[in-house]
């Protein structure tokens, strides 16, 4: 089949053959006659590919609450920060270990002011600001002994997404992206949605890294238009828009001769066909006009205080829906959860834009039937410290940056829910029962979606590099 593809492109060799037919529509149909024969992957990147263990997700929908929420207030209640209220840490915690981002480890500890209650069969805490997540308790597992190695925000948002806290390694949307290959091939594998703000760090967050450039991120925009120059120019006919595409591949295929490690390139021409298949799915997929009154009201659509992450997370289960692998939701992107000050009045709003739209999706996912193979990720990039910044006494009371324990949750996906797993110390400070570092929960979440960590490598510099660096171990009591 070779032989008779090689002379219907008038080419010489294999290499030359490879070049030409490496991308653009000739991929297209050349990926469906290689897959017969088993080649299709060494072709089309995208392609599917096999997973190393059996998948409990078939997609991830990661709700990251950007800023960092107060896991004291939320999710991990500590009765004694009410008993030592405005009193120093005590000695035997060791803050003089701590690098506070703002120095406050010697202030004064600052009791929650909102009301913990049990939820569910699984009796599990939940504070009174989320009451609609806390309607899902039995189908998630806290954990609450998360551990990161940040104390800024731009460093830890890139560790939570890459695994390290300096910028150039790929995200997690890329390693799976590139360790599972695509569901679908109309629309991209890996989409991130923020809401008001850009992202702290930007593209970092859901770059590629050193794997080809194929792999990165697409980044949806709010608005009626979540892709950019994705709809041809008024008057362009679809052989008029064929041709150009065909005339630019044959430019860049003649560029690219010489240059077969050039991933951009790559990436570009693969981008200008995508983008052209796009142009008949993503707008049916991003069009929420097709939804009921009552979805829409689910997710919060209804009230302007929801809307803007409720439309992500509505959009984001049409997506996965569709085949998307991996979509990232920012609730409060640009930091906006960072509660330095003002705590009372940050999470009340922040809550409030976000409970309902995530209690929204785990509702639609359950009654889909699709929660059972979507993963859930809800979290930000570390916590809050169990003391003050500033006065515990005034209302602008904030709290510190808390990478050493916090909390995040995961529901779906093979998960086991109504458990808490692992503890901080009796004030919430660090970890100290089952800590587990971020490279544990990237492990775990690629565990679910199928692929063992240790064995997703890419050649880079001579070394064969994993998502999880030379760390990272499985969290079992997510799913056992």
């Amino acid at each position: 089949m070779l032989d008779k593809l090689k002379h219907h492109w008038n080419v010489t060799n294999r290499r030359e053959f490879f070049t030409q037919a490496g991308s653009g529509l000739a991929a297209i149909a050349l990926a469906a006659m290689l897959d017969q024969d088993g080649y299709a992957a060494s072709v089309d990147p995208l392609a599917p590919k096999k997973p190393h263990v059996t998948p409990r997700a078939k997609s991830i929908i990661w709700c990251f609450m950007e800023g960092a929420p107060s896991h004291v207030d939320l999710f991990d209640p500590k009765p004694a920060l009410e008993k030592y209220s405005g009193q120093p840490v005590p000695p035997s915690y060791h803050p003089e270990t701590l690098q506070s981002a703002f120095g406050t480890t010697h202030n004064g500890l600052y009791p929650t002011r909102h009301k913990f209650k049990q939820y569910g069969e699984s009796g599990l805490w939940v504070s009174d600001w989320l009451p609609n997540i806390a309607e899902h308790m039995d189908e998630i597992a806290v954990l609450r002994s998360c551990t990161a190695d940040g104390v800024n925000h731009v460093g830890a948002v890139c560790q939570m997404n890459t695994g390290e806290i300096l910028a150039g390694r790929p995200s997690m949307g890329a390693w799976v992206t590139y360790g599972l290959g695509s569901a679908n091939q109309n629309l991209p594998t890996f989409v991130v949605m923020q809401d008001d703000k850009e992202i702290l760090g930007g593209v970092q967050n859901y770059s590629s890294g050193f794997l080809p450039a194929t792999y990165q991120g697409t980044l949806f925009r709010k608005g009626d238009t979540p892709i950019l120059n994705l709809r041809p120019p008024t008057g362009m006919t679809d052989a008029q828009e064929r041709n150009k595409l065909e005339f630019l591949q044959a430019i860049n295929d003649r560029f690219g001769r010489d240059k077969q490690d050039d991933t951009e390139l790559d990436a570009r021409t693969r981008s200008y066909e995508l983008a052209y298949r796009m142009q008949s799915s993503a707008p049916e997929a991003v069009d929420l006009s097709s939804e009921s009154e009552a979805t829409k009201k689910l997710y919060g659509l209804d009230d302007p205080a929801t809307s803007v992450y409720g439309t992500n997370l509505l959009m984001a289960r049409r997506l996965v829906e569709r085949g998307v692998r991996f979509v990232e939701c920012y609730s409060g992107s640009g930091s906006r959860w960072d509660a330095h000050s003002s705590l009372e009045a940050n999470h009340t709003e922040n809550c409030k834009s976000a409970d309902k739209p995530v209690a929204g999706l785990l509702t639609d996912l359950k009654a889909r039937g699709m929660l059972k193979d979507t993963l859930v990720v809800w979290g930000g990039e570390f916590g809050r410290t169990p003391f003050v910044q500033g006065s515990p006494n005034d209302e602008k009371a904030g709290r510190d940056h808390n990478p050493w324990g916090f909390t995040i949750w995961m529901a779906g996906g093979g998960v086991k829910g109504g458990q808490a797993i692992g503890t901080t110390d009796e004030i919430g400070l660090r970890a100290v029962d089952e800590p587990h570092h971020v490279h544990d929960i990237h492990a775990s979440i690629l565990y679910l979606l199928g692929l063992d960590h240790l064995r997703t490598t890419y050649m880079h510099n001579g070394r064969a590099e994993r998502p999880t660096g030379t760390a990272g171990a499985l969290i079992d009591k997510l799913w056992a």
